[in-house]
């Protein structure tokens, strides 16, 4: 549990920090790539004769290479986690408890937090955000420096909108399909969300050209919410849906494999 976060926050508290890791992971993380392999030669003399050391050991430079994304992995997933404790409390209350049968009961809260979100919420929402949040992301280069309207919006809007839909959304009629880790990352100790491995905007071509059975649309893999993002950032949905309808065709991909492994590092930090 979060330093500080009260019991009964605890899951909006988590469902937030993974909706705010989205944009900070797509802005800084980038899977490890391997150099390539170079070809061993013998030593060699310059033109001044003064000899001349051979090629880097291969396996020595991955090793350091893996050593160091495994750092970063731990650094970003620390630095998300700071964010997170920083903001989320600085919400108002009604933001921090809100849920899908709050929402509905309540015409205010109805007013306040649909989506999108209005100017006079978001400006609200804007001026209650640490200055030490606005900081660290200015020296992370996510934020220009003396951020202005359009930048908050442009960077918090997607964070705020997502986490509002989050947990305001009515369980699934799938839900008993849920799983208890990302079905990609394997990660357990984050939200899940639900991917439609054949996305709903495609179903009417889908079934216009029998791409696949009627009984398959409505398939779901239960991922995290980067692994989620990343997903419909390597194919369009019409691609998704007629080569990459699967877990396991996703899992398949060499740019899949690369992005789990790194993503899959990313730990929160331990409390």
């Amino acid at each position: 549990m979060a330093d500080g976060i009260p019991a009964e926050e605890q899951s909006n508290y988590e469902t937030f920090r993974e909706c705010l890791s989205e944009p900070v992971l797509k802005a800084l993380a980038a899977p490890v790539e391997k150099p390539k392999k170079k070809r061993a030669h013998r030593k060699r003399k310059s033109k001044d004769g003064v000899k001349l050391k051979g090629s880097v050991n291969y396996k020595k430079d991955e090793k350091a290479m893996e050593e160091e994304g495994a750092n970063d992995a731990e650094d970003l997933g620390e630095f998300i986690d700071y964010l997170s404790s920083l903001i989320f409390p600085s919400l108002p209350a009604t933001l921090r408890t809100l849920s899908h049968f709050k929402f509905k009961a309540s015409a205010l809260l109805q007013d306040l937090y649909s989506t999108p979100l209005s100017l006079s919420t978001e400006s609200s929402l804007f001026a209650t955000l640490p200055p030490t949040a606005l900081d660290s992301l200015e020296s992370y280069s996510l934020l220009p420096s003396n951020s202005e309207y359009n930048d908050l919006h442009n960077w918090f809007t997607p964070v705020l909108s997502s986490y509002i839909t989050s947990v305001t959304a009515p369980p699934p009629p799938w839900s008993s399909t849920r799983t208890t880790e990302c079905e990609l990352c394997h990660r357990s100790w984050i939200p899940l969300t639900y991917h439609h491995l054949i996305p709903k905007s495609t179903h009417e071509r889908v079934s216009k050209r029998g791409w696949h059975a009627e009984d398959k649309l409505n398939s779901v893999a239960w991922l995290c919410r980067a692994c989620h993002s990343f997903v419909h950032r390597v194919e369009s949905n019409e691609e998704l849906a007629r080569y990459w309808y699967s877990v396991e065709l996703l899992e398949s991909r060499e740019d899949v494999q690369q992005w789990v492994k790194w993503v899959g590092r990313v730990r929160w930090k331990k409390r």
